[in-house]
């Protein structure tokens, strides 16, 4: 093979979606001595400016890459994401690169250690009780009545479409930092929620009325299709109206705007929040992003790669050219975490490529990445993250 065969099979393989015999061909081509030359000039010409090495050892990077490979053959028939970075040009795939050498073959040195916060995910019923979640435990939902309208098992909540309810009755899931879980409506709808976000939403659904439930924080949404009831995720400043589609909505209360990414349908933007299907201001088509602008009540539109804002779900969260201060307040959400950044100017003149494992990688191995590949310096006191 020549070294650009060879690129292309690292970089499917890094962003995980190589086949079962391109990692036959890859394990083969980094066995083969043959290849070492070739191998060590990739590896110092790329791992080491990515990261930030000045004598990278390409015979111990060689090993470990051998031992994913492997690891990744015997798990190839799993369902695995779709890679996020089809789009993108070589040289932004080689940040990605510098990403998975640094999670998969360094040794972190920092002795700091950060303690997330543990939160608890919660259940508010509609007479105000409050019922608590465990991430991989197993209970029913019931109604005032004792009624059990639905059931937990493990990270995902599923109501049923009981026929005796006639009136709308709300349940309301928050999902603290550091935690995601999964919601399934009873119309089928699946909500995705991410960390951070709460959803107010009926117990069932009743003919004759809109499917409307109510978003702070982020969720993925894959709306059930009913023609005859719209359905409706009201945020604070806006309405996103759909039929039966698949999109994500962000909505923090602390963010200047509100995101709609769409992936499959369609999806109207309404700040008037009329409640009407055909009179929203923007309708978005697949693989767009609606942003609405919290202080000028605007909304902007823009051609997207759909799979940055909904890797979330699998546990990757993708930054791409992106201001610090953004990726800081993502990474206290993701991680329930308390961070400072001490200098302000460097706020506002950098922006920053990265790609996380959330559920792999601790915030020390992502603090130690940003030091390693842009020279931020960072010190943990009393347990927060000061960003120097």
């Amino acid at each position: 093979m020549t070294t650009p065969e060879v690129k292309t099979l690292l970089i499917k393989f890094i962003n995980k979606y190589a086949n079962g015999k391109e990692l036959d061909t890859l394990n083969t081509w980094v066995s083969d001595s043959v290849n070492d030359h070739i191998f060590d000039k990739f590896i110092k010409t790329h791992y080491a400016i990515t990261v930030s090495m000045n004598n990278p050892d390409p015979s111990e990077i060689r090993a470990r890459l051998l031992k994913e490979i492997r690891k990744d053959k015997k798990n190839i028939y799993r369902k695995r994401v779709k890679s996020i970075f089809k789009y993108a040009a070589i040289s932004v795939l080689f940040i990605g690169l510098g990403c998975f050498f640094q999670h998969v073959f360094s040794k972190q040195e920092t002795n700091n250690i950060v303690v997330p916060k543990e939160e608890l995910i919660t259940l508010e019923l509609e007479n105000g009780n409050i019922q608590v979640i465990s991430e991989d435990g197993t209970s029913t939902v019931v109604d005032a009545n004792g009624n059990v309208v639905g059931a937990q098992h493990g990270n995902k909540l599923v109501y049923e479409n009981d026929d005796d309810i006639q009136a709308l009755v709300y349940n309301k899931l928050t999902v603290p930092y550091g935690k995601r879980f999964d919601l399934i409506l009873s119309d089928g709808t699946t909500v995705f929620l991410n960390s951070g976000s709460s959803i107010k939403y009926p117990v069932k659904f009743i003919k004759g009325f809109n499917r409307q439930v109510f978003l702070n924080g982020e969720a993925f949404f894959d709306v059930a299709k009913d023609k005859s009831h719209p359905f409706i995720v009201d945020t604070k400043e806006l309405n996103v109206q759909v039929l039966g589609t698949k999109f994500n909505v962000q909505t923090y209360q602390e963010d200047s705007n509100i995101d709609v990414v769409l992936v499959e349908g369609r999806v109207g933007m309404d700040s008037q929040k009329t409640l009407d299907y055909k009179e929203n201001e923007v309708v978005l088509e697949p693989g767009f992003k609606g942003s609405f602008n919290k202080m000028q009540r605007s909304i902007t539109t823009k051609k997207v790669n759909t799979s940055i804002y909904t890797s979330w779900m699998k546990g990757t969260v993708v930054f791409r050219n992106t201001p610090l201060k953004e990726i800081v307040k993502r990474l206290e959400r993701l991680y329930n975490v308390s961070i400072t950044i001490n200098n302000e100017d460097f706020i506002d003149n950098e922006n920053f490529n990265a790609s996380i494992e959330v559920d792999n990688e601790s915030i020390e191995q992502v603090l130690n990445y940003f030091n390693k590949v842009y020279e931020i310096e960072y010190e943990i006191i009393n347990n927060e993250i000061l960003i120097n």
